[in-house]
């Protein structure tokens, strides 16, 4: 149970410091980053893997570059639902990859 609490903080705060890195990705407040980390580990959980899977030849023909674009529909959808607000895909696309990052940073320190 610590482990999800914490691993829903790091992405919290990956959140929180992309939406001050990327033009285009904002959202009102630290709790609305809270409330965007718990929707974006759901629709990971759920969504993510059957998109994936509908989308695997042409993840396999670009050597898996389309994950990307996968995961910055995901960041789309958390947008939909919660109070997150992406403007462009270009800011979707490169909050995916920086809030992955951030998240793995915090995870990586968390455990040195």
């Amino acid at each position: 149970m610590q482990s999800f609490l914490l691993r829903w903080l790091f992405n919290a705060v990956a959140i929180y410091l992309t939406t001050l890195i990327i033009r285009g990705i904002t959202v009102p407040d630290f709790k609305a980053a809270v409330v965007a980390a718990l929707v974006l580990g759901i629709v990971n959980a759920f969504i993510r893997p059957l998109v994936l899977i509908l989308t695997l030849p042409v993840n396999i023909l670009t050597l898996g570059l389309f994950t990307l674009v996968v995961n910055a529909l995901m960041l789309y959808i958390v947008s939909a639902i919660t109070s997150l607000q992406v403007t462009t895909f270009w800011a979707a696309l490169v909050g995916a990859l920086l809030i992955a990052l951030i998240s793995m940073a915090l995870s990586y320190v968390r455990v040195r």
